[in-house]
């Protein structure tokens, strides 16, 4: 399975709706009445009857394409990178339920993102609104950016510490991927051609700087590097076969490492990072996409 997503630079803005949870959630199970209750509220906000609801837990799939599209899309996409998420990542569902909006076109999106929230959306793509527990899609774009959206909201109930860096790192590489011996896999995507241009220039700055940054220098004072020099990091991480001892080791160690910078170092079993940037930085120039 593999979910090709042609995106342009606009997908750079994803990133800035979603902010952070720091309240850890509890392991709370979400009920079957909760969803029936939730269920009933969401037909009531159906902006019309062209809109069909699938349960698929632990989120509401609300789409206006026909009822066995909007069906196709829950198993095939939703139901499949939870599955995967969640063995390679995750130990627990959210405890609250979101809602994946699934707009056919882009007319329904920007016309119904409106109708239902109260604003525009500023990507063309799609994005996670956090304070209102959806993920709201022009799925006609592709699945991709509904599957970086879906780490955000499984990052928020397993390790709301983590820090935007390798929250969109982690995103980033599934917006590409497929199965690879039963596990998700990450593919190489559009993100690399910048990537590899800024390594030839000598303008990508150092994994201590990218794993330093705050939400807001992540996001605002992003030097054009941020999300493709994390992203090839956790493939290069992934190729390894590392990645998910890192997330692991991340999240156990989060209090002394919030960064993430000393358990990076600790998982390469290297001290020389500059050494181990040039390695990566040529380990990525001989990457290919597509």
């Amino acid at each position: 399975m593999q979910w090709n997503l042609f995106l342009g630079l606009w997908i750079f803005f994803i990133g800035c709706e979603f902010s952070q949870e720091k309240t850890p959630e509890t392991a709370t199970v979400i009920t079957d009445e909760e969803y029936t209750e939730h269920l009933s509220q969401l037909k009531k906000k159906l902006p019309h009857s062209g809109f069909t609801i699938i349960q698929e837990k632990p989120f509401m799939v609300i789409g206006d394409e026909s009822p066995q599209k909007v069906q196709s899309r829950a198993i095939q996409t939703i139901r499949w990178a939870t599955q995967k998420l969640k063995a390679s990542y995750f130990a627990k569902d959210p405890s609250l339920i979101n809602d994946i909006w699934l707009f056919k076109d882009k007319i329904s999106y920007e016309k119904h993102t409106l109708q239902l929230f109260g604003y525009k959306p500023h990507t063309p793509f799609g994005f996670y609104s956090e304070s209102e527990r959806s993920l709201i899609m022009n799925i006609g774009t592709g699945g991709g950016t509904l599957v970086h959206e879906m780490v955000h909201v499984f990052m928020a109930g397993n390790f709301p510490e983590c820090p935007s860096w390798f929250n969109e790192a982690l995103a980033s590489l599934y917006e590409q991927c497929q199965e690879k011996e039963g596990e998700i896999n990450g593919l190489t995507n559009w993100r690399l051609e910048g990537l590899q241009k800024a390594i030839k220039s000598k303008s990508v700055p150092s994994f201590k700087i990218l794993c330093s940054t705050t939400q807001q220098e992540f996001y605002n004072k992003d030097p054009g590097t941020n999300y493709s020099q994390g992203r090839y990091l956790c493939y290069y991480l992934q190729e390894q076969g590392l990645l998910k001892k890192y997330y692991q080791e991340f999240v156990a160690h989060q209090k002394e490492d919030p960064s993430g910078y000393e358990t990076l170092k600790k998982i390469l079993a290297v001290d020389d990072m500059d050494a181990f940037q040039k390695k990566w930085e040529e380990f990525s120039l001989q990457l290919q996409f597509p």
